[in-house]
């Protein structure tokens, strides 16, 4: 009945055929030969392939009806060759690329620099790794991929760019997928394809929902519903995926290959995550012959028919034998039907309030009534036994907390798993696994493979038993954690089963890491966190629970607004508001968190643990994101006795009641808290009310869309006053510092902080970090001490708390004090070993602080700004960094007004309407929601600014709500993340409660586009441009030349086939005359060099001397001022 939706042609429904625009290959430039390209590319462009130092040569020629361009992503370019249309002040050549018409010609040429990104991509992929070449002409003025112009573009090491099938077997070694939601609605092509394939197109509404919905195709490579081709692969063979997402913020994917792991940046897995813009290449070696689905395990997008086949087939004579099985584990679990209460304690562990008060932000989801269920519902879950005869319960202390979630299933590589399933429900279920390898007969899911599966459909009263095995090539990597974190759940309609309870939590772990009792070893407590909206709306037993808690079951309207919203549960293992009980440890315990992401697209949970860090692959956090089948695993050892929140930062996840509490106590002979011996750092803060604009240069939203005004264009609703459109400026409330106690002078900012912008007023930073309406940049290293001396000269309470470090005072309750209006209050932060840097984090990490008063509300009214937290000895005497030349902070949030303190009094003072007999318009509340990088919006954001060869970190924040998926690209620049490795790239994803450093070498002059990915946020304006300026040196690339020569000298890198011939010898290094030529042009370079810098340096003594006489004279404060 799903696929009806999409694929039924009718009177107003164009059905699943229409126009697009491809690109195509051809063997030369009379474009009369196509060069065939691989079935199952779909709609996708050729792949193109390089090598390391290779020239990538685009022949562009334009044969569709309109202009387009060709934009890479990941390789180096020109100005000339960048394909995106943007004002970055340049103009004649350098503008040709930005678009080709119809029946024009391009050249575009993109140079695979060595230094700048092929040198870190050893560090992530095996031989090649994926990129994309998206055409941005079309992207800036549509949706994106609507058209359908993008393909695969792949940079290879030297030699491998060849090995495309696997020899002897004509099967592919690498497929390249795209998840996205391909809106038709927004394709250039839409009218046309309503005239052709509508039966009766004068009847279309454009603007119907339900002709909407039809046109939102959930494709993989423009296939729905598993009519992908040409997936076919060998068993015991190694191979790659190359996956790449696209659209907007409903592209939230989770890219799920049934029946086998993979390795993608050294991490195991079955499921990744895919964003707009997101590349990730995962290595396989398929196990289990067979036909198995690849999916989006995305509610919606899974009933949308985002599904693939791939066929694993037997290729050789003889397939590698299994290793024996080193042990088995049994469990046995059934499904049992429940009455389950969200909220058992009856109040709200964080107001005191009743779940039901009126009023109150509980209220919605327990309030019982005439059509409404309350917090009460029946629903299934697993329930674990202790033998076959499923007599007796498997119970603990330590798995109180598990809630709705079933027994916790662990095995070690080498082990086979026996799960006995018994259905004691009224309708059939299954256990689906993540992580394991099975056969055909032991799978959960019901598809069309050709196999029958009993597995698939247990029916009520019947027991099955699943196999499931845990190969040596399955388990966790060197890089992982000891033991990985899975789920299993129902699968027989695993949307419904899901949402009725069904899931449980499955550990697959190294060899020798369970004890014999199952607990791991070196561990003291294990929890496990299930973050998901249960949608009772979307659950088996929906109409029962109607029947047995509403008031009048005849009044409910199934399909109302309210009654849906009271439905979907925000909780975290099936409870709200703080009921989760059983979080409890010791100081100094090794606690290993297990947390687990289940739903639908509203599932994008930034999971915080206040009061103490996480260690996530050798990096420290506090928090990490979460989406649906998506899981990861947090080791914690906690330094301070306290009651603490675990909470999801997404707004409306926190407001539904996605918060809960967990118990730090001091249950032995513990040691002293460590004293802080580090410098105290002090700042005066004020909380100021300030007029705001996001956009005081409106002018510059037509020149980002090339078009003549903007009340034309996007950001017509965003920028412009109205009847019901309060415009660009709004009344907000920010961080200011000041240079004293008495708050009578700000710290003033130098040109170098212009880009801080809402992130706060910060004092003269010769590195530069930039950010208005963000508060000031706070920086610390390990060991020291934070005192912020805090006004509020606002009109309401808030206060000042930070993710990451140690909160002095608040140790018997988890909140911060507020500071009521025209108070000073003084906040203490330390900054113990596990809030800095852990042992791959880079020198400085990024942490963030807002007012807690009321989260939400203070944060969209403008109150958050960033702390970076050092490694020892990274300061100078300043307070400055030391080990770079710039910084940058980049905030980026859509800040939702309707939201903001002071809305009414915006309403007033902008539309000069009296807010009480306001009446609010879709327009109005799409207006107000501002997506800012610092607050500003199309380009308005000033003062990113950089040196060619300058060595800049950029801390990138994410917060906010379900909308707050910001895919963060840099164009024509790549930087450095870490994890326990390197990894480099152009484009960081970040979600609410979400912090990152990335380190860019600023190598490629000109002005560039930096941007947020997702499609709706483009068009909105979370966009603007930062500069390289260039270099006054001329040896840049004699430099470059030398250096990419010497590397592949020194590792004996046997490559430059233009030299054969040896002859010569150097420092014992047979050298032919092409390389001897080539060191002679390097000394060459190096001595023009030195005696450039001598030149420099005597001029630059010669006019000091003149400067110095003149300023003596006039004015000795400024000449002490100079020579600082």
């Amino acid at each position: 009945r799903f696929a009806k939706v999409y694929a039924t042609r009718g009177a107003n429904r164009i059905g699943r055929v229409y126009k697009k625009a491809i690109f195509r290959q051809f063997t030369d430039d009379t474009y009369s030969q196509e060069i065939p390209k691989a079935a199952w590319l779909g709609f996708l462009g050729p792949v193109l392939k390089a090598e390391e130092e290779d020239v990538f040569i685009i022949h562009l020629k334009n044969f569709a009806s309109r202009p387009y361009s060709v934009h890479p992503h990941g390789v180096f370019y020109d100005k000339d060759s960048e394909g995106a249309l943007y004002p970055d002040g340049t103009g004649g050549k350098s503008k040709e690329d930005d678009f080709v018409v119809p029946g024009g010609n391009y050249t575009y040429t993109w140079p695979q620099n060595y230094v700048k990104f092929i040198l870190p991509c050893r560090f992530w992929a095996k031989n090649c790794i994926s990129l994309s070449a998206p055409r941005l002409l079309s992207f800036l003025n549509s949706i994106p991929s609507q058209a359908f112009f993008i393909t695969f573009l792949f940079v290879c090491n030297l030699g491998t760019a060849d090995e495309t099938t696997i020899e002897g077997t004509g099967a592919a070694n690498a497929f390249a997928l795209m998840f996205s939601i391909v809106d038709e609605n927004f394709s250039w092509y839409l009218d046309e394809n309503i005239n052709t394939f509508c039966l009766e197109p004068d009847t279309v509404d454009k603007e119907d929902e339900g002709f909407q919905t039809s046109n939102r195709m959930h494709a993989i490579n423009g296939y729905i519903y598993g009519n992908l081709p040409g997936l076919e692969m060998c068993a015991d063979t190694s191979m790659s995926w190359h996956l790449f997402g696209m659209g907007s913020e409903i592209d939230i994917h989770a890219a799920y290959f049934y029946g086998h792991t993979f390795t993608s940046r050294d991490q195991r897995a079955d499921v990744v995550g895919l964003f707009p813009a997101t590349f990730i290449t995962a290595e396989m070696t398929p196990g289990s012959p067979g036909r198995w689905l690849i999916t989006c395990q995305v509610n919606e997008h899974l009933r949308g028919g985002m599904e693939a086949l791939y066929d694993v087939q037997i290729c050789q004579k003889n397939l590698s034998h299994s290793s024996p099985i080193s042990h088995k584990r049994r469990y046995y679990i059934a499904a049992e039907e429940v009455l389950w209460n969200y909220g058992p304690d009856g109040y709200d562990k964080f107001t005191g309030q009743g779940l039901n008060a009126t009023g109150s932000e509980s209220a919605t989801y327990f309030t019982q009534g005439t059509d409404r269920i309350g917090g009460q519902y029946w629903k299934v879950r697993y329930v674990g036994y202790t033998d076959s005869t499923f007599s007796k319960k498997t119970w603990s202390e330590d798995m109180k907390h598990l809630g709705i979630l079933g027994p916790v299933i662990k095995a070690e590589v080498g082990d086979m798993v026996l799960v006995t399933f018994a259905n004691k429900a009224r309708r059939s279920y299954s256990i689906m696994a993540h992580g394991v390898s099975f056969s055909k007969l032991s799978e959960g899911a019901p598809y069309l493979d050709g196999y029958l599966k009993p597995g698939a459909h247990v029916k009520p009263g019947e027991t099955f038993t699943y196999k499931w095995r845990v190969p040596e090539n399955g388990g966790p990597t060197e890089s992982d954690p000891p033991c990985l974190t899975y789920l299993y759940y129902s699968a027989t309609d695993a949307v419904k089963d899901t949402n009725s309870g069904l899931v449980g939590p499955l550990l697959v772990c190294r060899k020798n890491t369970l004890n014999h009792d199952g607990t791991q070893k070196g561990i003291d407590r294990e929890f496990y966190l299930l973050f998901s909206i249960f949608d009772e709306n979307d659950s088996w037993y929906l109409n029962k629970n109607i029947e047995a808690f509403t008031g009048d079951p005849s009044k409910v309207d199934e399909k109302d607004a309210d009654f849906m919203e009271s439905n979907k549960m925000h909780a975290v293992n099936g409870y709200l508001y703080g009921n989760l009980p059983g979080l409890t440890m010791c100081k100094n315990d090794k606690v290993s968190w297990h947390l687990i992401g289940l739903g639908s697209h509203y599932d994008m949970h930034g999971v915080h643990f206040q009061g103490n860090t996480i260690d996530l692959r050798g990096t420290t956090r506090d928090g990490l994101a979460l989406f649906p089948h998506l899981s990861g695993t947090a080791l914690m050892q906690p330094d301070r006795v306290g009651t603490f929140k675990v909470v999801c930062r997404t707004f409306d996840h926190f407001v539904g009641g996605m918060k809960h509490l967990y118990e730090v106590s001091s249950c032995r002979n513990s040691t002293r808290a460590q004293q802080q011996h580090g410098t105290m750092r002090l700042y005066y803060i004020a909380a100021e009310e300030v007029e705001w604009d996001y956009a005081s240069n409106k002018s510059l939203a037509p020149k980002i869309y090339n078009i003549s005004s903007y009340e034309e264009s996007y950001g017509h609703v965003f920028l412009s006053q109205a009847e019901d459109l309060i415009g660009s400026k709004y009344k907000k409330v920010v961080y200011r510092e000041y240079t004293s106690g008495n708050f009578t002078q700000h710290k003033v900012r130098t040109e170098e902080e212009e880009h801080l912008e809402i992130l706060g007023k910060k004092a003269a930073l010769i590195t530069g970090i930039f950010c208005l309406n963000l508060g000031p940049l706070l920086h610390a290293e390990v060991g020291d001490s934070v005192l912020i001396v805090f006004k509020n000269k606002a009109s309401r309470p808030y206060s000042i708390s930070a993710h990451g470090i140690e909160e002095v005072g608040c140790e018997e309750q988890p909140e911060t004090p507020i500071t009521l209006p025209g108070e000073i209050n003084t906040y203490r932060w330390n900054v113990p070993e596990r809030s800095g840097p852990g042992k791959t984090d880079p020198n400085c990490i990024t942490w963030v602080y807002y007012s807690t008063a009321n989260f939400v509300k203070d944060t969209y009214s403008g109150l958050i700004g960033p702390l970076v937290v050092c490694r020892k000895g990274t300061l100078d005497e300043r307070g400055l960094r030391k080990d770079i030349d710039r910084e940058f902070t980049l905030l980026f949030m859509v800040f939702d007004e309707n939201e903001s303190w002071y809305l009414k009094e915006n309403i007033e003072t902008y539309l000069h309407k009296d807010p009480d007999d306001f009446n609010s318009t879709e327009n109005f509340v799409e207006g107000n929601s501002l997506h800012a990088i610092n607050g500003k919006i199309y380009n308005n954001l000033l003062g990113l600014t950089m040196n060619e060869g300058d060595r800049t970190n950029w801390y990138l924040i994410g917060m906010g709500n379900e909308v707050d998926i910001h895919t963060v690209h840099f164009h024509a620049q790549t930087f450095i993340f870490k994890t326990d490795k390197d990894h480099r790239g152009d484009v960081y994803d970040l979600f609410p409660g979400t912090f990152q450093t990335v380190e860019l070498v600023a190598e490629n002059p000109g002005t560039w586009l930096l941007h947020c990915h997702v499609a709706d946020h483009i068009h909105a304006g979370m966009e603007t441009t930062y500069t390289i300026n260039k270099s006054g040196a001329d040896f840049f690339k004699c430099h470059l030349k030398f250096f990419r020569f010497m590397y592949r000298f020194l590792i004996n890198d046997s490559l430059l086939t233009d030299y054969n011939n040896k002859v010569g010898n150097f420092f014992g290094k047979t050298l032919s005359p092409g390389e001897a030529s080539l060191i002679l042009a390097a000394f060459f370079c190096i001595g023009l060099v030195l005696l450039s810098t001598a030149l420099i340096f005597f001029c630059f003594i010669t006019h000091q001397g003149n400067r110095i006489h003149y300023t003596a004279l006039h004015d000795k404060s400024s000449f002490l001022a100079d020579s600082l």
